[in-house]
């Protein structure tokens, strides 16, 4: 595709500490394993093989079965990104203090774990290491149940027979819209999800449905107290998600997702350059 010239890879791989070959499967979890069985051949002894997907147990399970003795596979995810799908979409501090969660094998090698966190550092990425399986019922609750409620909501929006399309898209208030921007995303990608992942979401799914019921009489009923203290917990949530820098709404959102550029001071600068320079003078 163009996006590394041969000649700028021993440049990248000594800037990213990563001396052997590097690979990196970004395709949806669910064509993982084909796409190693594919490229297998090519792996070679102390590469490192590594995954973007947002689903861990599954990726071990397609692909670990492909790797040749003395390749070193180490599932990975960095958990940053817009609704855009791409090698296109992608901006340059994407990865900036964003959390980049490895899963390292029982039998992984650990100056291969090393390397490949010295390459997510290099991104600009926090690092953090779980098992698979805690990776897959965390990212259930944090990434996969609110996706799986953007894109049903919106979908009930379309259905509604009382209300016009015309009307949902003219009077979408923001959460409605927030909605909509998770609900772009990749249907292929989010399709392999759910079905690899499904006994975590589906673990997660019924403790919001539980949840989500006692809402229900709560608004049925007119108890407000309950309503009140379950919006202030969540908004503290909210809250903590800033603090932590974690804010990623606004980087979606920006120019930066769809690559428009700016003009100033004479030149045409990409919103990643102000948004950098505007972070380094305390303006974020």
């Amino acid at each position: 595709m163009g996006i590394l010239p041969e000649s700028d890879r021993p440049r990248i791989f000594k800037k990213y500490k990563c001396r052997q070959i590097f690979r990196c499967c970004c395709v949806p979890v669910g064509a993982c394993g084909e796409i190693a069985k594919e490229i297998s051949a090519a792996f070679k002894a102390g590469s490192i093989v590594t995954d973007v997907g947002s689903v861990k147990a599954a990726v071990v399970r397609d692909v670990g079965g492909h790797i040749p003795q003395g390749v070193y596979f180490i599932p990975g995810h960095p958990i940053a990104g817009t609704e855009q799908s791409g090698p296109a979409s992608g901006f340059a501090d994407l990865f900036v203090k964003r959390w980049c969660v490895l899963t390292p094998l029982p039998d992984s090698n650990a100056s291969a774990v090393t390397r490949l966190k010295n390459f997510w550092h290099a991104c600009g990425s926090e690092v953090d290491l779980m098992t698979p399986e805690h990776h897959d019922l965390v990212l259930a609750i944090t990434s996969h149940l609110p996706h799986l409620i953007a894109y049903n909501t919106v979908a009930t929006a379309a259905d509604l027979e009382e209300v016009t399309d015309s009307e949902v898209i003219k009077y979408s208030a923001g959460g409605f819209r927030d909605f909509t921007r998770i609900a772009a995303s990749d249907p292929t990608m989010w399709r392999d999800v759910f079905l690899n992942n499904r006994e975590a979401v589906l673990e997660m799914l019924g403790r919001f449905s539980e949840d989500l019921s006692a809402l229900q009489r709560a608004i049925r009923w007119g108890d407000g107290e309950t309503l009140f203290n379950l919006f202030t917990r969540a908004r503290e949530v909210r809250r903590n998600i800033i603090a932590a820098g974690q804010e990623t709404a606004t980087i979606a959102a920006s120019p930066a997702a769809t690559g428009i550029r700016v003009r100033r001071n004479g030149r045409c600068d990409t919103w990643s350059d102000i948004s950098s320079e505007a972070g380094r003078a305390g303006l974020r």
